[in-house]
């Protein structure tokens, strides 16, 4: 490991030579000390941004309230959250006045989000309240399907509409309660917060296909995507890159949708939801494939992909690989049909988000980059690899960074340890995004903002971080230019609402 940090201080050395302090200062110079600070802090992600008036007013009322929870921690650590399974503090995040003002704060773009695994809990739970709801429910196991009639599938029990169910309950609420835990990985069982990464990944698995059980019906995926926008804008997210398989869809008189309808569907669904938010940009797609098929399927998806993108340019933005990197297929198992699709596809590869070191699973971390990546899908083990660290430097290649989801998936547990901190320190461009937040029922995008600010980054690190995290996720969007200034508009206007708030509420 320390040759490692060799490396990273050797490349950080690097990277501010043209503005670094001169070599004839020595140790013993009293000034020493404090320019190696303010140098540390220039290359902070956001140490270049200048205040302004009320940024500035906001920004001693926020860090008035960050050192004083992040002190309370330091001399008191047994009772510091972060350093625990996100489960554990969850509900106690609301308490906190720093949240208060993230949770206003205009957050730009949502750039790492699953599409099953979008809606809250409480909102999934709302859809099974729909008409002509079926369910096969052992206790411990759930299947669900929309149906006229009684489905044809097989089921160990029989199948029986939920409603029945429900309403045949003792107790309505306790029904809703043993339900709603097919929807999220949310638990309090401690056993949970020291899982294995495969336990986690099982359990994150059963909880997707309840879901997609629930929206492949397509009122319901329609509702779905409507509450899911209204989430995301509620949390001050003003636009979303969704990533999607693009499964099909069925009516109650058995229509079956083509893929493509799917997308179309979100489309009508986002420019209703724009019509009645003008300050809501829009979504875009990037096409999945899971990382088990073989090659064929993913031939098959990129010509997919080509179509898609030729029909519906305004909302494709490209491909990536899903599901457990570590159990997967690597990239360069498909490597033919991606370099044969590359002058054509955009890549956002998910690639190192595992704990190992010199694996297949890490190699994915090469093959994304020489493939051309646009950003990279969390990056959690690109820290180990200095030199990839640099071409991500030198090539301003994005990481989207999910904090919360690498604590659910067992990749780390005390969030002060988390890559991020070394990424956020040298400058790497880095946007914050969520992954799947319905599946832990945590915010949109405030939540993992919240625990990036207090847990993971430095002390110091304050509204300029935040402000820069922001603008990120504008810059490093998949938008054209013409749609990326509209939304550094719309931004701006937010932002400078946001500031007033604060300071009419807080100074």
């Amino acid at each position: 490991m320390q040759s490692v940090i060799a490396s990273l201080l050797f490349l950080f050395i690097a990277k501010v030579s043209a503005r670094s302090i001169s070599n004839d200062h020595t140790l013993f110079d009293s000034n020493f000390k404090a320019k190696l600070i303010a140098e540390e802090s220039r290359n902070y992600v956001g140490g270049n941004l200048v205040l302004n008036e009320d940024e500035q007013k906001v920004n001693d009322i926020l860090m008035k309230y960050k050192l004083e929870e992040i002190d309370d921690s330091f001399h008191n650590p047994q009772y510091f959250n972060f350093s625990k399974h996100y489960f554990t503090y969850k509900n106690d995040i609301d308490k906190s006045s720093v949240y208060q003002i993230i949770k206003k704060m205009p957050k730009g773009a949502a750039l790492h989000i699953h599409s099953s695994l979008m809606l809250h809990s409480d909102d999934m739970l709302l859809l099974t309240y729909e008409d002509h709801l079926y369910a096969c429910y052992t206790g411990d196991k759930l299947d669900l399907q929309f149906s006229e009639n009684t489905p044809a599938r097989p089921c160990p029990i029989k199948w029986t509409l939920l409603s029945e169910l429900r309403n045949a309950s003792d107790n309505v609420q306790r029904f809703d309660d043993e339900l709603r835990k097919f929807f999220t990985l949310y638990s309090k069982d401690e056993n949970v917060y020291n899982a294995d990464i495969d336990y986690s990944w099982q359990r994150f698995n059963t909880v997707y296909r309840v879901i997609k059980s629930v929206i492949s019906y397509r009122p319901a995926r329609e509702k779905f995507i409507y509450m899911t926008l209204k989430r995301f804008y509620d949390d001050n997210v003003m636009y979303v890159e969704i990533r999607s398989g693009l499964h099909n869809l069925y009516e109650l008189d058995g229509t079956i949708h083509d893929k493509i309808y799917l997308a179309e569907l979100y489309q009508q669904v986002t420019e209703k939801f724009i019509m009645e938010h003008p300050d809501f940009l829009g979504i875009k797609f990037i096409l999945t494939n899971g990382r088990s098929v073989d090659i064929k399927k993913i031939q098959e998806t990129l010509l997919f992909a080509r179509k898609f993108k030729n029909d519906m340019p305004e909302i494709f933005a490209g491909f990536d690989l899903v599901g457990q990197e570590d159990k997967g297929k690597r990239l360069s198992e498909f490597m033919p049909a991606l370099v044969e699709a590359k002058g054509n596809i955009n890549y956002y590869f998910h690639a190192g988000e595992t704990n190992w070191l010199g694996t297949t699973t890490d190699e994915n971390l090469f093959d994304a980059i020489a493939l051309g990546t646009k950003r990279i899908g969390h990056g959690y083990a690109l820290i180990k690899h200095p030199s990839l660290l640099a071409h991500v430097l030198n090539n301003d290649i994005a990481l989207e960074v999910n904090v919360i989801s690498n604590v659910v998936l067992s990749l780390v547990h005390d969030v002060r340890n988390h890559p991020l901190a070394t990424y956020l320190a040298l400058g790497v461009p880095v946007v914050i995004s969520s992954d799947d937040p319905g599946a832990w029922d945590s915010d949109p995008l405030s939540h993992d903002f919240y625990v990036t600010f207090v847990g993971v980054a430095s002390r110091n690190a304050d509204l300029r971080l935040l402000k820069q995290l922001a603008l990120n996720s504008i810059k490093y969007s998949s938008l054209d230019t013409a749609r990326k200034v509209r939304l550094y508009e719309i931004f701006e206007k937010r932002w400078k609402i946001f500031l007033s708030n604060v300071i009419e509420k807080c100074g």
